[in-house]
């Protein structure tokens, strides 16, 4: 089978987007470092749930560690749902307008919800 693309583009190994693996690699980064949040995510509601009053819950999740690892969690799990649904929406939305206007409400909601998630560690943590 021929190659259909062009020299330059051969050269630089970009495809017809001109973003090259970029995008790809960034998912396959985000899932990898969900990988160990997800197990400290788990470990953290085990040990919230076996806290014995709302006290020692917050203080759990007020303390540095868990308030850097909870943030960490909320912007690769943020970025990560924000790629994966930018591709289905690429591959499953055909009409140019309505393709435009998910791809944005996409972005919006994905940065919503981290800014959200964020402000709520950030009160927890500093007792706000």
């Amino acid at each position: 089978m021929t190659d259909m693309r062009t020299p330059l583009s051969r050269v630089r190994g970009l495809g017809s987007a001109k973003d090259g693996t970029e995008h790809f690699w960034l998912q396959r980064l985000t899932a990898l470092a969900l990988i160990p949040l997800a197990l400290f995510l788990v470990i953290l509601v085990l040990s919230i749930a076996h806290a014995g009053s709302p006290a020692e819950a917050r203080a759990v999740l007020g303390s540095p560690f868990s308030a850097i690892l909870l943030a960490a969690s909320i912007v690769a799990g943020a970025v990560h749902m924000q790629l994966g649904m930018r591709v289905i929406i690429e591959d499953y939305v055909h009409t140019e307008g309505l393709k435009a206007l998910a791809l944005m409400a996409n972005s919006f909601f994905a940065a919503i919800v981290g800014i959200a998630s964020i402000w709520a560690v950030a009160k927890l943590s500093f007792g706000m």
